[in-house]
């Protein structure tokens, strides 16, 4: 192996996977590109919209920019890791809350780590949650909306629901 690569494990929705990759790989590149992962979208490239969130270690983090090389051993989740029937889905889907949907993966899973935290949160925690991610669309109060109502259901659905 030589400086310009680093090989490292990784286990990416509950699959591990041994890399050998460049040192300037980024995670996005390495979801998108080789593993088939298309829910993180590349919106900026600049950690400013938020587009490509997913949780590291159940974390949010920003793909675009988190190199693969410092993952060793780390744990990420995409949206594809919650199956399309998490209760945040399904209320995405009835509050109508995505127009054209390319924000909407990385505002799943930046709401998927608030409900782990908190599974009550308020308006105001949800906006803070939110704070890094843009919809251009304009969606913001339906995807606050649809983030109150997934709450709700996984506090009525009690502890055997998992977030």
């Amino acid at each position: 192996m030589n400086d310009s690569h680093c090989e490292c494990h990784v286990t990416v929705n509950d699959q591990d996977h041994i890399l050998s990759v460049s040192q300037t790989d980024t995670l996005l590149d390495l979801l998108r590109n080789h593993l088939g992962l298309n829910s993180p979208r590349y919106g900026c490239g600049a950690e400013q919209c938020g587009a490509c969130t997913v949780l590291v270690n159940g974390e949010p983090a920003f793909a675009c920019t988190t190199l693969v090389c410092s993952l060793d051993a780390h744990r990420i989740e995409t949206v594809e890791s919650l199956g399309g029937d998490h209760p945040l889905q399904q209320a995405i889907i009835e509050y109508n809350a995505g127009q054209c949907g390319f924000c909407l993966s990385g505002i799943i899973m930046q709401s998927v780590a608030l409900l782990r935290r908190n599974r009550d949160p308020t308006r105001d925690d949800i906006t803070r949650a939110l704070a890094g991610h843009l919809c251009r669309c304009g969606a913001h109060n339906r995807i606050i909306r649809a983030i109150q109502a997934a709450a709700a259901s996984i506090r009525t659905a009690g502890a055997q629901t998992s977030v």
